[in-house]
């Protein structure tokens, strides 16, 4: 069995020169636990990792893995990263060309001169385990992409880390491989028990994999949370934004004092609960952006929702995308566009005027200054 480790980051900074890449990250990931840190290019999740790793030093702040500090500049304690006991898989394999499988897997145990014995049987373990047996003796030129990323999964196993860091370790194979891959490694990860900090900008990865997700831009931590807790209550507009596809639709409104959402072109009808919140926020008379996600927007006619009739509205189908279970429908209202998830049994077609429904109970509202979630 592996190690497990609780990794804490206490108020991390990095800077280099002038730009903040990772901006006062509080963060604790608990024993084996899959934690994904989730991101567009730039946000500082790999700066993240690789301070975990060792691989950069800290500005400022404290990490810990178990209870031992590794990193901290004020006290002057940077722990390499051949002694954090983490063991790091890349985007790019980083397989040695000239060796065989074997000698790939085996290679961080003949570095720490373990017997010849102990590093044949656990070789022969982990390539069990991750189904490379018959590949043992072939070249990584041999091998497909999938093949290869699970010998970088093997060599980081073998060695039996505490932590492991993962970087966007999956983006290089095609999409079918990718499923794959990506239920493999979290069956995998739960059969080891291992932590495990996997960064990814890629949403649906991060759904499917993560026992929680750490939503990061700009260099900034957005929100932490489950699955469902980041995608059902976002606490902002770029985390709303950023999980879900096709995107969550944002559209402005004004909070009008009888209990509706005015959008200009047309209106809906506030529950009463909602219009006592924004009520109690001083939000009436005042704009907002209102979010709903296109599963939310429904074709009246093929819909159980019960809704009043002040929330159906005619819109005007722009473009379909069929995806056979179902369509992707872009709808305009006058100068007012929004998107709908509809059955593949809808008969809707490129220009009809159609009936759709908002279902008010997934709605959200976020502030239009700060762009935080109300509700």
């Amino acid at each position: 069995m592996i190690g497990m480790a609780e990794v804490k980051l206490i108020n991390i900074w990095k800077r280099f020169g002038d730009v903040t890449a990772v901006k006062d990250l509080s963060l604790e990931i608990k024993d084996g636990e899959f934690l994904v840190l989730l991101g567009p290019s730039g946000c500082g999740k790999t700066t993240t990792l690789r301070m975990i790793a060792g691989l950069e030093e800290p500005t400022r702040g404290q990490i810990y893995i178990e209870d031992n500090l590794v990193a901290d500049p004020e006290k002057g304690v940077f722990v390499p990263p051949k002694e954090r006991d983490v063991a790091m898989v890349f985007q790019s394999y980083a397989l040695y060309p000239h060796m065989t499988v074997y000698d790939n897997i085996a290679f961080p145990l003949k570095l720490r001169k373990v017997p010849k014995q102990e590093i044949d049987k656990r070789v022969r373990e982990v390539a069990e385990m991750l189904g490379l047996t018959e590949l043992l003796n072939r070249k990584p030129r041999e091998l497909s992409g999938g093949q290869r990323q699970r010998v970088a999964l093997g060599r980081a196993i073998i060695r039996r880390p505490k932590v492991f860091l993962m970087d966007e370790p999956l983006s290089n194979l095609d999409a079918k491989l990718r499923v794959k891959m990506r239920a493999e490694l979290k069956k995998l990860q739960r059969q080891l028990g291992v932590t495990t900090i996997y960064v990814t900008h890629d949403q649906v990865e991060a759904m499917t994999m993560g026992d929680r997700i750490a939503v990061m831009n700009k260099g900034e931590l957005q929100q932490v949370g489950t699955p469902d807790e980041v995608y059902y209550k976002p606490v902002n507009t770029f985390v709303a934004g950023f999980i879900g596809s096709p995107p969550m639709n944002f559209l402005d409104a004004t909070i009008t004092d009888d209990g509706f959402l005015d959008f200009g072109e047309f209106k809906l009808k506030l529950l009463q609960d909602q219009f006592e919140v924004l009520e109690e926020e001083n939000m009436v008379g005042k704009e907002v952006i209102f979010g709903i996600r296109p599963e939310d927007v429904h074709d009246a006619s093929f819909t159980h929702i019960d809704v009043p009739e002040e929330n159906t509205v005619k819109a005007t189908v722009d473009i379909i995308e069929n995806l056979g279970g179902e369509k992707i429908v872009h709808l305009r209202r006058g100068n007012i566009s929004f998107t709908a998830k509809f059955p593949k049994e809808s008969k809707v077609r490129e220009g009809d005027e159609v009936s759709v429904v908002f279902d008010m109970k997934k709605i959200h509202i976020f502030r239009k200054d700060t762009e935080k979630a109300i509700f």
